[in-house]
């Protein structure tokens, strides 16, 4: 007699995983078979081997194999952090090594799938693919060109494909919003994952290098791991050597499938985070129809954080996407509640282990969302008893029984202080926060203003100019180094009177011939590209507001949302509120992207206001949404500026713009950086080099380094490298209060005061 299928799969599956932790073990095995063989043990096998499990979760097939791949995540996490804490234990010095995580992958694998209840589903047989191939070529043209149009640029061609692939992602949506009602699930949520992972992968892939904000940061603290095989958090008890999404993950799925380092960071963790808005879908689609889904899954894709930052955020991508697979677990009520609280909490668990700031909202939001629940009940009551229509659907949601208890808030918030605190001593910079946070709240701050992003808010204000901003970090440094000058460590401040840092000018593309037709008919190109940016923020604020209202009357709603679904969009919109009007929360973290994370919670919203705002068009109302979206989305993308000038240029699509002159890592700045790395070696003399420079240079610099070069700043006696930027435009970025700030650096100051010791066309030392 045969075994049944499901049988079969899952015995073909472990028997699987002793051939490929030999692969792995072996020395010499070329890259092309240790990659697959990696990715099969990190990923493939353990999403199969859960499957069981989740289906026992979440009910629909979809969404058991996107919770399998996020616990799947969360798990390789915590087998790298068991090895590493058990094993030294027996006297393994370095735990990280290909060998331990191969064999400690292996024997959990086994485990859970010797223990793991086992699934009936099939795992594609029968699941209905109409639909499927328009979607299928629109969703492979759009990631060809998202891997082509990035490496054009970085060989110093064009833009133009990089730009198409905008275009091609934008027809992909449309199809699928104008096909939504004949696409099976499987081919929507393909879509989307297509669309998703062009969006990140046209900006991630920039740069031959390590490019962006954060990751450069990410990527020291991976590297130390790596280089020690071993994570140890009192070496360096800094917040991100804490995030074991950019620690221990990337060391696994380096070691294990022989990817390059760079493009673990590049090309995996974003096609992960690619994850999140099918996440959206599904979790939408749960209480939603079709439309409604799709929309909140779009509208998480079209704000520009998720496409301009996240590529550069590998630690909040992962927590975002372990938070996405706790909404899919919040959201289906067809399983046993007690069952998906657990889950949910595991979830929130590993975001504590990801990312510091994620849980930190989080839990400010369960907490508000938990409160307004508490309020809500009373209020239910009495609609009930009133009986009027309006209010009976209050008095109704009222009644049902909520997801989140007390226990579901306190837990990720005790995990949340034992892990910044006694675990791993990196709370301070909450600590700090927080104490800032009260100084403003009772009258004690310095009345400065918070990051300039809260202009973009319904209540933000006009936010602080660049010249305020620049002049407050004037004073700042002048303050704290007010001693040491009088000691003669830093220039004095009569000899930089006569060299001073106006605010650079912004610099947009050149108008095309499109912007040039529409500036000879007195329409400012410029102005219009603002007004439009700053019109689709306040669009989206404004579709919140009124889906969330109409979703709560129940008139004209197209969806009808879970009682939690509320509570946690007032939470969201209550963290937004206070980060908007506390000034330090803006500039500790950052606005967008707490509207980002806002999206797991109030997309839906988003997408009920925006078909009620169609409502009106009848049979055109799909169109006319189609036409908003695809605006929209070619807007916020680029596409439309990038067509027009008249705006900077972003990095996904250009050679140039504040984020290329920033962000952008070039051969010349790694030369001088290691030469002068070589040159210092035996010298007491401090490097002194611009932010952004050392950020994308501090993983080649083992002498002592100082990221400011302000003239405030430039001490008596110093190396200076200046960077490719500086050196061309004679322009450098400071970061300051929430605040990119660009000004006009005086390098005939150095030219005075000191050596030119090393130029090579882009790079340039001094001492």
């Amino acid at each position: 007699m045969k075994p049944p299928t499901w049988l079969r799969g899952r015995l073909g599956v472990l028997l699987s995983l002793g051939p490929a932790c030999a692969v792995e073990t072996l020395p010499g095995v070329p890259a092309l078979l240790l990659a697959p063989v990696g990715l099969w043990l990190l990923f493939a096998a353990p999403v199969l081997l859960l499957r069981g499990f989740t289906d026992k979760v979440v009910s629909t097939r979809s969404g058991s194999l996107l919770l399998a791949a996020g616990l799947a995540v969360l798990l390789d996490i915590l087998v790298a952090l068991g090895a590493n804490t058990v094993l030294p234990l027996l006297g393994v010095e370095r735990p990280l090594t290909r060998l331990v995580l191969a064999s400690a992958t292996t024997l959990v694998l086994l485990v859970l799938g010797i223990l793991a209840p086992q699934s009936a589903r099939p795992l594609l047989r029968g699941a209905p693919l109409s639909g499927a191939r328009p979607v299928a070529w629109a969703a492979a043209v759009a990631l060809l060109l998202s891997v082509a149009g990035p490496i054009r640029l970085n060989n110093g061609l064009g833009g133009a494909v990089s730009t198409t692939a905008l275009v091609v992602v934008t027809a992909l949506i449309v199809l699928l919003l104008l096909r939504h009602a004949s696409c099976s699930p499987v081919v929507l949520e393909a879509g989307i994952y297509a669309a998703s992972a062009t969006l990140l992968l046209l900006t991630s892939l920039r740069g031959w290098y390590i490019t962006g904000h954060d990751i450069q940061r990410e990527y020291l603290y991976f590297r130390l791991t790596l280089g020690g095989g071993f994570w140890d958090i009192s070496a360096y008890t800094d917040p991100y050597n804490a995030c074991l999404s950019i620690t221990l993950l990337p060391v696994s799925i380096f070691r294990l499938t022989g990817i390059e380092d760079i493009y673990v960071f590049k090309a995996v963790l974003p096609l992960l985070f690619a994850l999140t808005p099918v996440l959206v879908h599904r979790a939408v689609r749960n209480v939603a129809s079709p439309l409604v889904a799709l929309l909140s899954a779009v509208f998480f894709m079209a704000f520009p954080t998720f496409f301009t930052d996240m590529p550069f955020l590998g630690r909040q991508a992962i927590a975002f996407l372990l938070l996405a697979c706790a909404m899919l677990v919040l959201t289906d009520s067809r399983r046993p509640l007690p069952l998906r609280r657990a889950v949910f909490t595991v979830l929130l668990a590993g975001v504590v282990l990801s990312h510091y700031s994620t849980i930190y909202v989080i839990v400010g939001t369960l907490a508000t969302a938990f409160a307004v629940d508490k309020a809500w009940r009373p209020a239910s009551r009495l609609a009930s008893r009133t009986g009027r229509a309006h209010q009976h659907r209050v008095g109704r949601q009222g009644r049902m029984r909520t997801f989140l208890t007390w226990w579901t808030v306190a837990v990720p918030a005790v995990l949340a202080l034992l892990w910044a605190g006694p675990l791993t001593h990196t709370g301070g910079q909450l600590e700090s926060t927080l104490r800032v946070v009260a100084s403003d709240l009772f009258g004690s701050g310095d009345a400065r203003g918070g990051s300039s992003d809260t202009r973009y808010s319904l209540f933000g204000g006009a936010g602080v100019t660049p010249e305020e901003r620049l002049a407050e970090y004037r004073e700042d440094t002048i303050g704290y180094t007010r001693a040491d000058r009088a000691d003669g460590k830093y220039l004095p401040l009569e000899a930089l009177a006569k060299y001073p840092t106006p605010v650079a000018e912004k610099e947009n593309l050149p108008l095309t011939p499109v912007g040039r037709a529409l500036d000879t008919v007195g329409l400012s190109v410029p102005a219009l590209n603002g007004v439009l940016r700053q019109a689709a923020a306040l669009l989206l604020q404004v579709l919140v507001l009124v889906g969330f209202v109409i979703a709560l009357r129940g008139r004209s709603s197209p969806f009808t949302p879970v009682r939690d679904q509320i509570t946690l969009t007032v939470g969201a919109l209550a963290m937004m509120g206070l980060f908007t009007l506390v000034p330090q929360l803006s500039v500790d973290y950052s606005v967008l992207r707490a509207f980002q994370q806002g999206l797991l919670f109030f997309a839906p919203f988003i997408a009920a206001g925006a078909l009620w705002a169609v409502r009106r068009a009848g049979r055109r109302a799909l169109p006319v949404l189609c036409v908003l979206v695809a605006g929209l989305l070619l807007d916020l993308t680029g596409a439309v500026p990038k067509a027009l000038g008249g705006y900077p240029a972003q990095l996904a699509l250009s050679n140039s713009g504040p984020a290329y002159d920033i962000y952008y890592p070039h051969a010349e700045d790694r030369r001088a950086a290691m030469w002068l790395n070589q040159r210092a070696a035996g010298d007491d003399l401090v490097v002194q080099t611009d932010r952004y420079s050392f950020s994308r240079l501090q993983t080649l610099f083992t002498v002592r380094t100082q990221d400011s070069v302000h003239p405030a700043l430039l001490r008596s006696q110093s190396y200076v490298l200046l960077g490719s930027t500086p050196t061309r435009k004679d322009e450098v970025t400071v970061f300051f209060r929430g605040d990119l700030v660009t000004y006009r650096y005086p390098r005939h100051l150095l030219d005075t005061t000191r050596n030119l010791i090393y130029s090579n066309e882009g790079a340039v030392v001094y001492r």
